[in-house]
């Protein structure tokens, strides 16, 4: 009996060991989201631009959309942005939540470095992020032809993200 308590200690740092493990392995920026396949949010939010115009979540149907967190106070937004600007040229389709932010900052920020949004909605209360269960900035959403989210990716999107996570889903709901 004595002999087995030598082992004790053993077996806790095995355990702890292949815990860790496992641990390093897990992507940190893999947040599964709630909302997966179900309808976007309720919303009803002022535009950025003129903050007298509303949208709403019909306002993000009738085509696969990129719904974009973002704001001035993100530093991580702004190494996002050209990437955005790039998938804009492209034809993408992408909608911004300015999250609790200053809008004249917000709308000065989009003057500077050039807006590929849309439009973007205000959210400065952070009730629609809330909604989605936002972490914070950035994040994006893919969005379908019928307003469902189909993806969530929390973190800035490159090339790299682009191509692995959003593009095949894209083309699957593009062959519907």
């Amino acid at each position: 009996m004595a002999r087995l308590k030598l082992f004790v200690p053993l077996a806790i740092f095995v355990a702890l060991a292949a815990l860790l493990w496992k641990g390093l392995s897990l992507d940190p920026t893999a947040m599964p989201s709630a909302l997966k396949d179900k309808a976007f949010p309720q919303f009803s939010l002022p535009i950025l631009k003129d903050e007298q115009q509303l949208k709403n979540q019909n306002d993000l149907k009738g085509q696969v959309t990129l719904v974009n967190v973002w704001a001035t106070w993100c530093v991580v937004c702004r190494v996002e942005h050209p990437y955005l600007l790039e998938l804009a040229e492209q034809g993408v389709r992408i909608v911004g939540v300015n999250y609790k932010d200053q809008p004249d900052a917000a709308r000065q920020w989009l003057k500077d470095l050039k807006d590929p949004y849309a439009f973007s909605v205000m959210d400065r209360d952070g009730r629609l992020g809330l909604d989605l269960g936002v972490f914070g900035a950035p994040e994006s959403y893919l969005v379908d032809q019928q307003g469902f989210i189909r993806h969530k990716h929390v973190g800035v999107v490159d090339d790299k993200v682009w191509a692995r996570d959003f593009l095949p889903i894209i083309e699957q709901l593009n062959t519907k």
